[in-house]
């Protein structure tokens, strides 16, 4: 993680109001119109700091948790971009079946590879960090009806406001979880 001083985190501050600013008033900024809102503010962090997207994104997770107002905005034109403005998953709809099935096996061997990568290198209490997050974020989508994108950025927004305490549940599951496997192995 990027240990900023003051003055980095001021600018880093400016340009996620910037951004926030800029795709609220015109969306189609985004990588076209079927972009990621969320992406969009952490690659230009990236982009305009010179620095990984790693970084950035600690950097951007940082800033908010700081600023409860500009993280309202944050996630304001997250809702607004993924929920209200539009429909996605409509060109993978309209696929033919094969072109489907391509789709969903090059994400499932990518997935798969990148786990096994993760663990390997960040190790198995930070792998089950991630693969819980993704289920909650995952369940919130199908339980609200609205895109993935959308329901990770709401869970890490309410994680933020609750910091501690998000932290703590998900350290004693992770804990729970790699306890329970470890006492089931033979």
């Amino acid at each position: 993680m990027v240990k900023l001083d003051d003055r980095s985190r001021i600018e880093a501050e400016q340009i996620i109001k910037n951004e926030i600013s800029a795709i609220t008033s015109n969306p189609s900024i985004i990588r076209g119109n079927n972009g990621c809102a969320a992406c969009h503010v952490l690659f230009k962090v990236k982009e305009t700091m010179k620095i990984s997207e790693q970084d950035a994104a600690d950097l951007l997770s940082e800033v908010l948790l700081d600023n409860t107002p500009l993280n309202d905005q944050f996630i304001s034109m997250v809702e607004q971009i993924h929920m209200k403005a539009r429909m996605m998953g409509i060109t993978f709809a309209i696929k033919a079946r094969e072109a489907k099935d391509r789709y969903i096996d090059a994400n499932f061997k990518n997935t798969l590879s990148e786990l096994v990568s993760d663990a390997s290198v960040y190790g198995t209490e930070l792998l089950m960090r991630k693969l819980i997050i993704s289920h909650i974020a995952l369940n919130i989508a199908q339980n609200l009806g609205i895109d993935y994108h959308a329901a990770t950025e709401e869970l890490y927004y309410y994680m933020r406001k609750n910091d501690m305490a998000t932290h703590e549940e998900l350290m004693q599951a992770i804990r729970s979880l790699l306890t329970k496997r470890s006492v089931e192995k033979p």
